[in-house]
């Protein structure tokens, strides 16, 4: 007999629905700092965070998933994302409600999404978690963001400069 396979999420709160990312994917949490605003195509993309000499840029998710915006509270958070596309390794800053911790998730318990009937486009969940009478939405961090949104952000955000004034 095999052992269950378990996975850790990272659950967070967005317009009151829980939604989650791999572990393996957040790097960190970090409380709301103070963003500066860049002149974006993408109104979803906040600006950029200084995280330790890195220039980081942050995505309001809930703009990006269509909510209605909410004035920021003390439980806003920021989960800095480490986010593959193609061969390139981008690190993005997640701006959600608020983080709830880390949770178990046995393989039972998972669920793939549902083929329709939902809100948002069922090729960016990875499975859905069902904890008691609660359902996660673990999200796919990887296509939460298409390439070439990745590309846009790239290009408007200098994220490489923090990094160069670290080494000397």
């Amino acid at each position: 007999m095999h052992k269950q396979a378990q996975s850790q999420v990272l659950r967070f709160q967005l317009g009151g629905e829980s939604y989650a990312f791999d572990v393996l994917k957040a790097r960190e949490v970090l409380s709301l700092v103070r963003i500066t605003p860049l002149p974006s195509a993408m109104d979803f993309v906040s600006g950029v965070i200084n995280l330790r000499g890195s220039v980081i840029p942050v995505v309001d998710l809930r703009k990006k998933f269509g909510l209605p915006p909410e004035e920021p509270t003390v439980d806003t958070s920021i989960i800095i994302v480490e986010i593959k596309a193609g061969d390139e390794t981008t690190v993005i800053g997640a701006m959600v409600d608020s983080v709830k911790g880390v949770m178990l998730c046995e393989e039972k318990e998972l669920e793939p999404p549902p083929r329709f009937g939902m809100k948002m486009n069922t090729n960016l969940i990875q499975a859905i978690a069902k904890k008691g009478e609660t359902f996660v939405i673990i999200l796919d961090a990887d296509k939460v963001f298409s390439e070439s949104e990745i590309s846009m952000i790239r290009d408007q955000v200098p994220v490489d400069a923090g990094n160069a004034a670290e080494g000397e």
